[in-house]
């Protein structure tokens, strides 16, 4: 069944976190950045709640979802998308089943077949349609991403990623598109990133590396792209915030924990 295309007036986009799968400071490094006194160097694991037309909807749950959450007064989630199965993205999970007490009821899980595979893999528990009485788990429910589809009766649209040789999603929601962990953009992608208004984008370091953009990369792709705003994620302890701002063009910044920006504003 076809999903007409329909647009949110207004997004608002929260960054939960914006560091990469080691979090920044990470264990047992004393490099400038984990030792900052700049609270903009402090990292946890890249994470988004996407809030339109009072529906909000979180994009990967990392292992600190429930700090992140309290941070952010995140204290309603209407529905989770996971762009992939990699512990950073997903180890959060167990901490959904506060948003089912909150609402007294299941969540929609939105994921494609690879990460749903993982994903039962690891908390089959989460999606048991029989309860068990006293028992204190998440009750999810699978959706199945094979193409365009509606949360809140706004259409997500995946747009194919490489990240290293696996195959991951971004979601382009209106002019908003998501796309962390990517190193390489299909051919067939690129059109989903026409005339966007803001475009959040990994931008893990200056160093090469094989499974992530660097920032000279993934610029190359704001020059391609030409979003109205840009802003990078999933950096790494070799990203100084006030360092790298400075030398960035207009129209790109990093974003940090804790930011919310307004979609259009």
């Amino acid at each position: 069944m076809s999903v007409q295309n329909t647009i949110p007036n207004k997004i608002e986009l929260t960054f939960l976190g914006s560091g990469t799968s080691a979090g920044i400071p990470m264990i047992g490094c004393q490099c400038a950045v984990c030792t900052s006194a700049d609270p903009r160097d402090k990292r946890t694991r890249a994470s988004v709640v996407v809030a339109y037309n009072e529906t909000k909807v979180l994009i990967d749950a990392t292992p600190e979802l429930r700090l992140q959450c309290v941070a952010n007064g995140i204290d309603w989630i209407d529905s989770v998308v996971i762009t992939h199965a990699h512990a950073d993205h997903i180890m959060g999970i167990d901490d959904l089943r506060r948003f089912n007490s909150i609402r007294n009821g299941p969540l929609d899980v939105w994921m494609d077949e690879p990460t749903a595979k993982a994903v039962r893999t690891a908390f089959g528990y989460c999606f048991q349609t029989e309860k068990e009485h006293g028992v204190y788990r998440p009750e999810l429910i699978e959706r199945r991403i094979d193409g365009l589809f509606q949360i809140g009766g706004v259409t997500w649209t995946p747009i194919p990623l490489f990240h290293g040789k696996t195959r991951i999603l971004g979601f382009r929601i209106g002019n908003l598109a998501y796309c962390t962990d990517a190193s390489g953009i299909p051919e067939e992608s690129w059109p989903l990133l026409e005339n966007l208004d803001t475009l959040v984008l990994d931008a893990l370091q200056e160093k090469k590396h094989p499974t992530h953009f660097t920032i000279a990369e993934a610029l190359s792709v704001v020059e391609r792209v030409r979003p109205r705003r840009t802003l990078f994620t999933h950096m790494s302890h070799g990203v100084s915030h006030a360092v790298v701002s400075a030398q960035l063009p207009a129209g790109v910044e990093l974003a940090v924990d804790n930011l919310m920006v307004q979609v259009g504003d």
